[in-house]
């Protein structure tokens, strides 16, 4: 294997925006017929490194080799050709259109819906990923979302395949069944580039890891040579941060939030959930388990008061703070300013005049009470980084304390110190009266914020005791 030539290498590569050095001197070798792990924080120069192995970005220094040969990619398409895809943590998909049509995309020649559809039903066949070539795009779950953008890289013949946290919104099971896929793509002799923040999910598949930090290559290895605590110290420059690893321990208040057989449609007239009913308290965090179409989004969005119910009884304060999953889609307006954005809370709740001063004094307190790092409250949000924006999420949702709080996926994409952040945050609000109901793919993660457990199965809503192997079989539908 050390005499082939590897499928893709980076070798000293820096580049600067602006102040900001995002890589200096970083070097990145995979080797065909390998997964290699690529670590390191938010911010540390992971898809900066990669978005210049995929020519989405020219170094300012550094060499580009891809199976042994120098090239200079001018975009994107130049990686293409040479059989260099990369999966975008944040999609790239054109929601009007459907499958088959977003497949086709930057394709050459005329489109054929029939010939096209039977790419996809091949590539399904292929991969075991499930897709319907003539749905739209617009409505399929987050998940479905992120098998059709690996779909769209392989049915370019891609043989180094990148890819930005692949299972962040992708409950366990499903996950698994994409790492064994990277895996078999691995082992025919192509090769795979991970980018996670899950060192368990790295450890698991991988052959090598590299962890960044500050743009800087501070460590590659073997995976068999390295442990977790050895990559958070490359990652960190320290030891493992304090997580907050247990539920909050106070005792719960009286009920915020009682639903009493509600019923909840989709956009489409579809009933999602039916007949549910659970009470949520004030001071306790209760988790809602569920793998992917259960209906568990639109009860949280229930919850929430962002879905109107189908039938029976939802009692829940005029204020409920929500933390959506895909930030960029429904978190913020990424082109207004934070202060803007902030103005947002409540949307369609509040009446009468906005007071900017005031709005911007809110702002500028809420991201010093929350660390979230901008120059200021008047920049756009699409500057911040995924863990500032999802902190400015957090604290605009939570300022001033609302009686109750909903968070899907709160910490999807965000690297260890700030998940701990977020988890700490929760907890924090809970201690602090907040009603908290959350849901998270990571079931370790959602139980170890919850005292009590709620899973969603095809529509069926009923509380099991929070045990990893309890709440595993539930969302399965087991008994």
């Amino acid at each position: 294997m050390n005499n082939v030539q590897p499928a893709l290498a980076l070798e000293h590569v820096s580049k600067r925006f602006g102040t900001v050095q995002a890589l200096n001197e970083a070097t990145f070798v995979v080797r065909r017929g390998t997964v290699h792990a690529l670590l390191g924080e938010n911010g540390a120069g992971k898809t900066t490194l990669m978005r210049v192995a995929y020519g989405m970005e020219a170094p300012d220094r550094g060499v580009v080799r891809v199976h042994g040969t120098v090239v200079r990619l001018r975009s994107p398409a130049d990686a293409i050709r040479l059989g260099v895809g990369m999966v975008h943590q944040h999609f790239t998909l054109v929601p009007a259109m459907t499958v088959a049509e977003n497949v086709a995309l930057g394709g050459r020649g005329g489109f054929n819906a029939t010939e096209i559809a039977g790419r996809v039903r091949e590539l399904e066949r292929a991969t075991g990923l499930p897709m319907d070539p003539y749905a739209r795009v617009g409505d399929l779950s987050v998940s479905d979302q992120q098998r059709l953008e690996l779909l769209k890289v392989l049915s370019r013949n891609a043989d180094v395949l990148i890819l930005d946290e692949p299972t962040a919104v992708l409950p366990p099971t499903e996950a698994d069944g994409l790492l064994r896929q990277l895996r078999q793509f691995a082992d025919s002799g192509r090769a795979v580039v991970l980018i996670t923040h899950k060192l368990r999910e790295a450890l698991s598949v991988a052959d090598e890891v590299t962890v960044l930090r500050h743009g800087v290559t501070t460590l590659t290895s073997k995976r068999d040579q390295v442990d977790e605590e050895q990559l958070i110290e490359a990652m960190l420059g320290q030891r493992r941060p304090g997580f907050s690893t247990t539920a909050a321990s106070r005792m719960p208040g009286p009920t915020v939030i009682a639903a009493h057989n509600v019923s909840v449609t989709d956009a489409h007239g579809m009933l999602r959930v039916r007949n549910a009913t659970f009470e949520i308290r004030s001071g306790e965090v209760v988790g809602v388990a569920a793998v992917e179409g259960s209906g568990h989004r639109e009860l949280l969005r229930a919850t929430a008061r962002r879905l109107a119910i189908h039938s029976g009884r939802l009692v829940a304060p005029s204020r409920v703070g929500f933390v959506p999953e895909d930030r960029h889609r429904d978190g913020l307006v990424l082109r207004m300013s934070l202060s803007e954005n902030f103005a947002l809370r409540d949307a369609g709740a509040q009446r009468g005049r906005i007071s900017w001063r005031d709005v911007a004094s809110a702002t500028r307190e809420m991201m010093t009470e929350f660390d979230v790092r901008a120059e200021g409250e008047d920049v756009p949000a699409d500057t911040l980084s995924g863990g500032n924006q999802q902190k400015f999420i957090l604290g605009r949702e939570l300022h001033g304390f609302p009686s109750a709080l909903v968070a899907e996926n709160p910490t999807r994409g965000l690297d260890i110190r700030a998940t701990s952040y977020v988890r700490d945050r929760l907890l924090y609000a809970c201690a602090n009266g907040v009603a908290i109901v959350v849901h998270s793919t990571d079931l370790d993660e959602l139980l170890a914020l919850a005292s009590r457990i709620l899973v969603v199965y095809s529509g069926s809503v009923r509380e099991v005791p929070a045990d990893r192997d309890t709440v595993g079989r539930a969302m399965l539908g087991a008994a």
